[in-house]
């Protein structure tokens, strides 16, 4: 296979890595069979993992010499994609995360829209699948708009320039004239790398074509803290880009604000009332915090009504995790200096 009479050009596939030995294989795997027909290279930047993550890379390196692991000392998933990055071959590089498993005719298709777009960066949809009943509601929360705001690396859309993309197929070359990733970013460096893509004349670009299979995370402390870290970071990105920033970014702090207040003006009414104060009225603060808790029951019916009644159940605890986690996390991380928020990563 070639394109216009050339040789494919060589991909490199890039994966930070850190305490995912129950995960890496399968990513690893699903590179190694791809049906791309250009040559490739994987290589995966290892933190200090404590789980045997990287005994398990090393054993998969050696039967392998295609899967080169390279450490990553500092552990952060923006440094590891850097040192890759730094240390790739071929003119495409493609991000892997350790938690995705890309079809095997990811490669192809993605390098095929990137030629033919002319774009810098190339991602598809993040489809999440999860194996228990708590990471399938993980997974509904994800790819539906009661979740995470239905974004088209979501839920899908038409091919075109986006702001940001999942993932991402990029050429090399431009990496390295925008400064490669921002290490200081722990979370949110995928868009703002892509930000500075689209600032110096770059394009984005979204296709529906690819869709990479994501695994959730696997327990309820993991998924908050995820979240948390997560709008900790975007806060901290609208605060330093606060022109590049949509409306939907601001919507869960926005309700976590709305029910605190409402909450607090309800205690308030509550004391009024006991008391035989005109602020009895206040206790009508309540009906915020309620119309959220009936839209989350509704919004967890309406999504899950097929998956069964436990995923249903847990799918009424993801939603307000993930929508207080990044909420309270986006609040903080709007308030709080940037040098204060180097050790949230979460991992």
């Amino acid at each position: 296979m070639q394109t216009d009479g050339q040789p494919l050009p060589g991909v490199s596939y890039v994966m930070p890595v850190l305490n995912e030995v129950t995960e890496v294989r399968a990513a690893v795997g699903s590179l190694l069979e791809q049906d791309y027909e250009g040559p490739f290279e994987v290589i995966l930047a290892l933190g200090p993992s404590i789980d045997g993550t990287n005994e398990l890379v090393a054993e998969m390196s050696a039967a392998d010499p295609r899967v080169r692991a390279i450490e990553n000392p500092v552990g952060s998933t923006p440094a590891g994609l850097n040192v890759a990055i730094r240390a790739s071959v071929h003119p495409i590089v493609i991000r892997v995360d350790a938690h995705s498993v890309l079809p095997s005719d990811y490669t192809r298709i993605a390098v095929r829209v990137l030629l033919e777009s002319g774009a810098d960066n190339v991602g598809g949809i993040m489809h999440a699948e999860g194996r228990t009943p708590f990471e399938r509601a993980v997974a509904l929360a994800y790819g539906s708009r009661v979740g995470l705001g239905g974004t088209p690396h979501h839920v899908g859309g038409k091919a075109g320039p986006a702001e940001t993309a999942y993932l991402g197929v990029f050429r090399r070359d431009r990496l390295f004239e925008v400064g490669l990733f921002d290490e200081g970013i722990k979370r949110g460096q995928d868009w703002e790398l892509n930000r500075r893509l689209r600032q110096t004349g770059g394009t984005v670009w979204f296709t529906p074509e690819l869709v990479v299979t994501y695994r959730p995370r696997p327990s309820l402390r993991r998924l908050v803290r995820q979240f948390v870290a997560t709008g900790l970071w975007r806060g901290e990105l609208a605060r330093r880009f606060p022109a590049n920033n949509g409306l939907r970014y601001f919507a869960p702090p926005a309700m976590v604000l709305a029910m605190a207040l409402g909450i607090v003006a309800g205690l308030v009414g509550i004391v009024g009332a006991v008391l035989g104060s005109p602020v009895a009225w206040a206790a009508l603060g309540f009906v915020v915090p309620a119309v959220y808790l009936l839209f989350v029951v509704l919004g967890a019916v309406l999504v899950a009504r097929r998956s069964g009644l436990p995923t249903m159940l847990w799918l009424i605890v993801v939603l307000p995790c993930i929508h207080v986690g990044w909420g309270i996390g986006f609040i903080i991380g709007f308030l709080t200096r940037t040098s204060e928020l180097t050790t949230h990563t979460g991992r």
